[in-house]
């Protein structure tokens, strides 16, 4: 008896009753008088003769779902996504709702009871806490301050923004009542120590996820520069040794180096840049194609492996990404 998996006719009449009449298997099975595991091979089938063919549609747009496989395969991410041009404003520093909206709805989708989620400081954090979301749920997570910072500025330091995530998401805070950065880094090895802060610098061990910002070198753009945590004439002499951005605070080069900013980064007061790389989700929020040097060397360095992000940035980046690989390999070829 010829198989009914060879059976075309067949074939075609099970997948239409199952993709264009919504039959469920079982209904399939008693109307064409067949098993349950014929039904299933036939609409296997269906799909390798392509009786079947299924598209996916990115309801975004087909442009961010291209951009966003491409930087997950070139940068080795878990996840990207990429909102539409004109979620952000070039030149401004800020993310703009759409991205802030769908940072919210990422971490709405990935946090789970009982997580520790670490926060670092910044106008991009800020911006993302009080962007509109409708799909945030209460989650029993507690959120934890990056870095220390008092003073001006204290909508955008990390105690204040931990406060408002746990607000956001209904869950708890930890509050790190320490200066950004410390003029002598055996004083902050000590105060490290104090029983009043202890429990903060104990609590990164145990973080789940890490949700940050990523800075730039430019004057007119850096929160660092704005809060006074580094002088005009240091972050000069940052950018002449390399240096092309920083996460909390932190500096780093375009390979993700921080080793000539040490003397500098190791007197902040928060978690080490290189103990970001422990962290299972490491969650970097920018937009704008100005961002693209500093996030380059955020993912060089490991640091980041979710990135959410816009188109203008996206592009940027794989642009830049293309750009070294050809140098590479033209530097191959030149030396053969």
């Amino acid at each position: 008896m010829k198989k009914l998996v060879d059976d075309l006719r067949l074939i075609y009449k099970c997948c239409s009753l199952y993709y264009e009449e919504q039959k469920g298997q079982q209904e399939i099975c008693e109307s064409l008088g067949v098993s349950r595991p014929s039904v299933s091979r036939m609409l296997k089938s269906g799909k390798e003769l392509g009786i079947v063919r299924i598209e996916v549609i990115n309801p975004q747009g087909r442009t961010q779902g291209i951009l966003e496989k491409q930087l997950e395969q070139a940068f080795g991410l878990k996840e990207a996504m990429v909102v539409s041009t004109g979620a952000t404003t070039p030149g401004n520093g800020t993310v703009g709702a759409a991205l802030g909206s769908t940072a919210l709805a990422y971490l709405a989708r990935v946090l789970h009871g009982g997580d520790c989620v670490g926060i670092s400081m910044g106008l991009t954090l800020r911006q993302v806490a009080q962007a509109p979301c409708n799909t945030l749920e209460p989650v029993h997570c507690t959120f934890v301050p990056l870095v220390g910072g008092i003073g001006e500025g204290v909508d955008t330091h990390a105690n204040f923004l931990a406060g408002e995530f746990a607000r956001r998401f209904g869950g708890e805070r930890l509050q790190l009542y320490s200066p950004a950065i410390f003029t002598d880094p055996a004083v902050l090895q000590g105060f490290r120590r104090e029983e009043a802060v202890r429990h903060v610098f104990e609590m990164y061990e145990h973080l789940d996820t890490v949700v940050f910002g990523i800075g730039t070198l430019d004057n007119s753009q850096s929160t660092a520069v704005r809060l006074r945590y580094v002088d005009r004439t240091t972050l000069a002499a940052f950018s002449k040794a390399g240096a092309v951005g920083d996460i909390s605070l932190q500096y780093y080069d375009k390979d993700g180096n921080t080793e000539p900013y040490r003397a500098y980064n190791e007197r902040v007061a928060g978690l080490q840049l290189p103990a970001f790389k422990k962290i299972t989700r490491r969650i970097a929020i920018a937009g704008g194609a100005y961002k693209a040097q500093a996030v380059l060397g955020a993912l060089q360095g490991g640091f980041i492996n979710v990135l959410l992000t816009d188109e203008t940035c996206a592009q940027e980046l794989l642009r830049l990404k293309n750009h070294a690989h050809l140098r590479e390999r033209q530097g191959k070829t030149w030396k053969q």
